[in-house]
């Protein structure tokens, strides 16, 4: 197994309800089935649990820990808490990210700004703060940070883009910053997911049949004309946590589709 005797921790491990599985706990399952065992956080507790139930079903070893990223005492207490029950972390897997409220520049609202920020980019910071002292400790580590092609592509939101490109920016800081400690970070981009966040989330925001939402969003996918699914979130971030990525820290992986090499 390609995590056998590793510790992850997955922040964000829960989901937003669907008919599909969300990146997180997609990420969570695939972990623990390589052999980890794995911390699984969320600000929704009763989700980390079914998330819990799905891999204690299949034997794998897990535990929950309920906690908000953008608060800092949390995000220590987690870090310590997988400490307490594992012994070490090898993997740190940060996938909270929102987009509730966005807007162009002049249409976005102050409050709404201020959460996108502090949700998906000063949680992202916090969670890697509070973990890099252990790994630093053990000289040894992986940070996988989920940011979005919204980073580079131009997608009419502005809280989101901007919170997504700090996370790349982050991951780079803590990539070259850690590098002496021999602690790799690196960064997913996905682009258009069949999640629940991308599907129910925006369903309801925009008041459109899911289907049609799905079909549209199919259309602008080079690749077979089909999205993606959490699984192939999932998959890269088994690779860049596993010792088979242990010569590559710093970078920036699209999982896309081809939609930014249309960009070029």
């Amino acid at each position: 197994m390609r995590l056998e005797n590793k510790t992850a921790i997955v922040v964000g491990a829960g989901q937003t309800p669907g008919d599909t599985i969300g990146n997180g706990r997609a990420t969570a399952i695939l972990f623990a089935r390589e052999g980890a065992k794995v911390l699984l956080v969320d600000r929704n507790l009763e989700s980390a649990q079914e998330t819990e139930a799905m891999i204690k079903e299949e034997g794998g070893t897990c535990s929950t820990f309920e906690a908000d990223v953008t608060s800092e005492a949390q995000c220590q207490a987690f870090a310590e808490a997988c400490m307490e029950r594992y012994g070490r972390i090898d993997i740190l897997e940060n996938l909270v990210g929102i987009g509730d409220g966005d807007a162009g520049v002049t249409s976005l609202e102050e409050e709404v700004w201020r959460r996108l920020i502090d949700v998906n980019l000063t949680g992202m910071f916090l969670s890697c703060k509070h973990v890099l002292k252990h790994m630093r400790t053990q000289e040894a580590g992986s940070i996988i940070n989920i940011s979005s092609i919204a980073a580079i592509a131009a997608v009419g939101l502005t809280g989101y883009k901007v919170s997504k490109s700090g996370v790349n920016a982050l991951t780079h800081a803590i990539a070259s910053g850690n590098a002496r400690y021999g602690i790799r970070a690196n960064v997913i981009m996905p682009g258009l997911m069949d999640t629940p966040m991308a599907i129910e989330g925006h369903a309801k925001a925009r008041n459109a049949d899911r289907e049609a939402l799905r079909a549209a969003r199919d259309k602008q996918v080079p690749l077979r004309g089909k999205m993606g699914t959490a699984w192939d979130t999932a998959y890269a971030s088994l690779f860049l946590a596993s010792d088979e990525a242990q010569f590559i820290t710093g970078v920036v992986l699209p999982v896309d589709g081809g939609q930014l090499a249309r960009i070029g």
